[in-house]
């Protein structure tokens, strides 16, 4: 009680300070804020916001806005474009007196508005503004991506086209084993189901269990996003685990006082691909929705590798006052996948796309809910608050996979039918209260912006494992004779408190110091074929970070940061699920901490740019490590000892016509761009020390050229990635005969696109992924899809129509 009571009282403390700052307001004055566009000249629409979403206004034809009666005091302005890039300053107001502001729009470190013109650059990588729903992004590495601005395979997801151009993002491709969901990581990390990074739609975590099993088995379809938002491991401070950070699908949404749009897609490709999209958005006088639904359906390249999913997703937002705004949003996706198995080294070797399983089948349907809030409490204090659930679903049934991937599924000689295939199944709910009171202050002389949070919630997950399912080939779910081999019951209740503030010391320099305090109870029941009693597991966790941001000038800038990270061990996470390796018993919580420093900027309109080194030290690395005993060779999930991750990560963006002072119209616009990554990721303490962390390869690097005339874009990107390893001990041939462990080798795959307006409201778009038809794999496993080996997709073409109107 003690701990909790602090907890509350430093919260409190925060809200008071912020709120003290509008009682000090005896009178009011006047601001005027000015946007200087600079050339070339955009009419993208630009907002500016009083003191973070207080008051807000577009600026009008002559680029001014003017905000009355305005507190005397210090106000932060925030001028905010549609590709949501920002610039932040503070202002004071006087009584009586009319306060000048003057923005540089045109000399900005971050992306200029998207506006379709062929004498516009196509940029799609910009930065987060310096604040946002409650978090301070600012002296944090972070990057926001424009989906509209990716000339990319938006009907098939495909990551390494629409998230490559983020540097080092490193991708567990499983497509090509009849498993949609790709994983995605940073800096060396494991990108298995996106287990090290904290995944989110709109805001709301969207994984298994965040804490327990931190999985991730649903994403919003690319068409139906705005932007994708990505900040690097000092995320951990606003968002709690995990140590890569976190990463936000945001989709579209409506606009007030618009009329109906409906916009609708379908696209058709290789091996069966048939893909649907439609959308509706708008609004009314204080109100706005946005929909769509999303079917895919896929033969696949591999047999037994078909798959079917349908989304659908609807928002509602209502602005019942000045100060009140409230919105509901629902989620939810069904899906049936059968899975082609992985491959031995052998079998791979021979033809990379067969198919040693037929009898192995997946369903993860996925539901999310969420309500939130919006509050004006004041002229400086702002209240966000989302109340999200989260209800998940995996059903397996798959031949058992002991003998691993070169194992034949075939037919008994002495019952004359397959062996009766294993059922595991789970279900997770997950109910969170994510708060954050957040404002602006001048406390001492120095301009701050402040936010604190406060996190509730309890995530349930049952857990059956080991059933016997049918002798046959469909999906089937019944458990035809026994019982469950595991059957258990998780609950974890967690809380989180965070306070985060931005310190403005003068007109360049602002640092941001932070804490966040993680408190999490777990506990079991039921049994296992072993055990019947386990006991809770509970800690709490302090995270401290600082980041820092010196401008150097209106166009660039220096950013730092140090934060400190974890990654939580609970019981369901020693029950593996889906998987023939065995897990540590005294598996353990992993900490640590990110470390950043960079600088990002423009130089005049020719380019755009992002240059920095990082560190991460993992301490208990949970990783995966090839033993043998008396039953033979097997792969284990332990902490294999501490790695230090350390490289360079480069993004660089050039338009040639701007460089050559060129561009016109009629030239229309030409892009080059480089992402790239240098990492090394090594254990440096335990029995693997010197030796490379797995699925961490030496070099990833994009490179890519876009083109745009008259409405007509193509993009033509080259995607490389040395080799790595398959497990903590480096083995380079394969291990054990379930093909886990071995060399990942490195691959190279070249991507084009291509879209063309017909007319109005009508586009045509293709595709052709892995033009080269390159064989290759970025994942070899010990669990489902597999086990083994999971080929990548082959050459696949696409065409597809989008009307709207």
């Amino acid at each position: 009680m003690v701990m909790w009571r602090s907890f509350f009282g430093f919260a409190l403390l925060f809200a008071f300070l912020g709120s003290t700052t509008v009682l000090e307001a005896q009178s009011s004055g006047t601001l005027r804020a000015r946007i200087e566009r600079g050339e070339p000249r955009s009419n993208a629409p630009i907002a500016v916001e009083l003191d973070l979403g207080a008051r807000r206004a577009f600026v009008d034809s002559a680029g001014e806005v003017v905000f009355e009666a305005v507190d005397a005091g210090a106000h932060v302005v925030q001028a905010i474009g549609a590709d949501r890039s920002s610039r932040l300053q503070a202002v004071t107001i006087r009584p009586g007196e009319v306060a000048d502001v003057r923005l540089s729009w045109a000399a900005q470190p971050v992306l200029n508005a998207v506006v379709v013109r062929a004498s516009q650059p196509l940029r799609v990588l910009g930065r987060l503004p310096d604040t946002r729903d409650g978090v301070l992004y600012v002296g944090k590495k972070s990057e926001v991506l424009l989906v509209d601005s990716i000339q990319a395979n938006l009907a098939q997801d495909v990551e390494r086209q629409i998230l490559g151009r983020i540097p080092g993002a490193t991708f567990s491709e499983t497509q090509g084993a009849g498993f949609p969901s790709n994983g995605v990581a940073f800096r060396g990390l494991n990108p298995t189901q996106s287990v090290e990074l904290n995944v989110r739609q709109n805001g709301v975590s969207i994984a298994g269990d965040l804490f327990g099993y931190p999985e991730t088995y649903y994403t919003p379809p690319s068409e139906a996003l705005e932007r994708i938002e990505v900040v690097r491991g000092a995320g951990s401070l606003a968002f709690g685990p995990q140590f890569g950070g976190a990463i936000n699908y945001v989709t579209r949404d409506g606009a007030r006082n618009s009329p109906l749009a409906v916009g609708t897609s379908l696209t058709a490709g290789s091996d069966g691909l048939l893909n649907s999209f439609t959308s509706a958005t708008g609004g009314g006088e204080a109100w706005t929705y946005y929909a769509f639904v999303h079917g895919r359906g896929v033969r696949g390249l591999r047999p037994n590798a078909d798959l079917s999913q349908l989304t659908l997703f609807g928002r509602v937002t209502y602005q019942a006052s000045p100060a009140w705004r409230v919105g509901v949003e629902l989620t939810t996706h069904d899906n049936r996948i059968h899975m082609p198995g992985g491959l031995s080294d052998s079998a791979f070797a021979v033809n990379p796309w067969s198919s040693m399983r037929a009898r192995n089948w997946l369903a993860s349907p996925w539901s999310i809910a969420a309500l939130r809030a919006h509050w004006a409490v004041s002229s400086r204090v702002q209240l966000d608050a989302v109340l999200s659930h989260v209800s998940g679903d995996r059903h397996l049934v798959w031949r058992n996979e002991d003998g691993g991937a070169g194992a034949p599924d075939a037919i008994d000689p002495a019952t004359g039918t397959f062996v009766p295939r294993e059922l595991e199944r789970e279900t997770m709910d997950n109910t969170t209260l994510d708060a954050r009171l957040h404002g602006t202050g001048d406390w001492l002389g120095v301009t701050n912006v402040w936010a604190v949070g406060l996190r509730l919630g309890r995530n349930v997950m049952v857990r059956q494992a080991g059933g016997t399912g049918s002798t046959a080939g469909d999906f089937d779910m019944r458990l035809l004779s026994g019982t469950w081999e595991t059957d258990l019951r998780f609950v974890t209740d967690h809380a989180a408190l965070f306070a985060e503030d931005a310190l403005h010391l003068g007109d360049r320099l602002t640092l941001v110091p932070g804490v966040r305090i993680e408190a999490v109870r777990a506990t079991a029941s039921g049994h296992t074929d072993v055990a019947t009693s386990f006991a809770p597991r509970t800690f709490v966790v302090p995270l401290l970070g600082l980041g820092a941001e010196y401008a150097l000038t209106g166009a660039s800038v220096l950013y730092a940061n140090v934060s400190q990270a974890y990654r939580p061990v609970l019981s369901s996470s020693l029950t593996p699920f889906g998987s023939i390796a065995r897990v540590d018993p005294g598996l353990r919580t992993a900490q640590g901490y990110n470390a950043d420093i960079g600088w990002r900027g423009r130089l005049g309109e020719a380019a755009t740019f992002d240059v920095g080194a990082f560190y991460l030290s993992y301490r208990d690395h949970i990783g995966t490590r090839t033993l043998t005993d008396a039953s033979g060779t097997f792969d284990e999930v332990a902490n294999i000892g501490t790695s230090e991750h350390r490289g360079l990560e480069t993004y660089v963006e050039l338009d040639p016509l701007a460089l050559l002072d060129a561009r016109t119209d009629a030239r229309g616009s030409v892009v080059v761009f480089s992402s790239a990554a240098l990492i090394d990721a090594r254990y440096v303490t335990g029995a693997f020390a010197g030796r490379l962390v797995e699925l961490a390869p030496r070099l990833v690097q994009r490179v890519g050229l876009s083109l745009q005339r008259g409405g007509v874009a193509t993009t033509l990107q080259v995607s490389a990635t040395s080799a790595s390893f398959g497990n903590a001990n480096n083995d380079i041939a394969p291990a054990s005969v379930d093909g886990a462990a071995g060399v990942v080798p490195g691959y190279r795959v070249l991507d084009w696109s291509l879209r063309v307006p017909v007319r109005h409201g009508v586009e045509v778009s293709a595709s052709i992924n892995n033009l080269l038809n390159a064989r290759y794999f970025t994942k070899r496993t010990d669990e489902y899809p597999g086990p083994g080996i999971l080929p990548g997709l082959g050459r696949t073409v696409s065409v597809g129509v989008r009307l709207a109107r």
